[in-house]
């Protein structure tokens, strides 16, 4: 009798993905409660008739727009649509947000059903590539790992994902595409440092370090120092404020949208108050006028 086959924890977390992937979702999501099962099912027939629309729009006498289209000239669409789902959740428009989630979906449909034109992946592949990664990843949910929070949670897909690469792991400051916002890239390179311990112990250490950019930006210009010298200073500052907002568990993209929207509703306050007249205003008039829409506001 052959010795039973000893599986790897990567090769385990597949073979639980595959029996769940292969289960009766519909039964399942009933014993979890009837407005659950609803909403799943509604759910998966908006898509289904969402998947089909956006099919015809590529068939031979469907759209010529989207017809045109390609993987390539997509990104830039996507890439649009997602800023506006970022911009509309900053806002803290539900309607609007749901509309650009709409758009920002779309979108990648399309993509899929191209690239299965041009023979080189379908949205079959996409969906069911996605959702197994999801399984295998999720070990606390839909496997035998526990985690009692969302740090412990985060540390079992971190796990998981070393595991799938054979345990081989590079720069910790790896998985940051070059092509990442700014701001999103500087929250999620100081993100991975943190995981491996460099990191201040609380956030009044960000703060200090803020404080001491700030001062070296200050020093900086007072010095007359060049201009490169001024911006790798400020970007010193810029980095420092991304980790303060990580520290505190706040978004740094949400919240500098969040401030864009007030800045542009409070300056078009002044401009309807003084119109032509806005550039001719003092600062002092403009502070006052500017003070008055923000009282308005709270």
């Amino acid at each position: 009798m052959s010795a039973p086959e000893e599986l790897s924890e990567g090769q385990l977390a597949a073979r639980r993905a595959a029996e769940w992937l292969s289960r009766d979702h519909a039964a399942a999501a009933r014993t979890l409660g009837a407005q659950r099962a609803a909403s799943e099912v509604d759910a998966l027939a908006r898509l289904s008739e969402l998947v089909g629309v956006v099919f015809r729009l590529r068939d031979p006498d469907g759209c010529p727009w989207d017809r045109k289209q390609t993987l390539s000239s997509m990104v830039k669409n996507l890439r649009e649509e997602a800023a506006e789902v970022a911009e509309a959740v900053a806002e803290r428009d539900d309607a609007h947000t749901a509309e650009e989630l709409g758009d920002t979906l779309m979108n990648i449909l399309l993509m899929a059903r191209i690239a299965e034109q041009e023979g080189r992946f379908d949205l079959a592949a996409v969906a069911s590539g996605i959702a197994e990664k999801l399984v295998r990843r999720h070990a606390h949910v839909f496997g035998d790992v526990s985690a009692a929070d969302a740090d412990a949670a985060l540390a079992s897909w971190k796990a998981t994902k070393v595991a799938e690469k054979g345990g081989v792991q590079g720069s910790r400051l790896d998985g940051v595409p070059p092509a990442l916002d700014t701001l999103a890239a500087a929250a999620k390179l100081g993100g991975k440092a943190a995981d491996a311990g460099f990191d201040w112990p609380d956030p009044s250490g960000a703060f200090d370090k803020l404080h001491e950019e700030l001062a070296e930006l200050e020093d900086a210009r007072a010095q007359g120092e060049s201009q490169e010298r001024l911006e790798d200073e400020l970007g010193d500052v810029l980095f420092s404020v991304v980790n303060v907002a990580r520290k505190l568990k706040l978004d740094p993209e949400l919240a500098l949208r969040r401030t864009l929207e007030k800045f542009r509703r409070r300056f078009s306050s002044m401009e309807a108050e003084l119109g032509e007249g806005l550039s001719r205003a003092s600062l002092e008039e403009l502070e006052t006028l500017w003070r008055a829409a923000a009282e308005r506001e709270r």
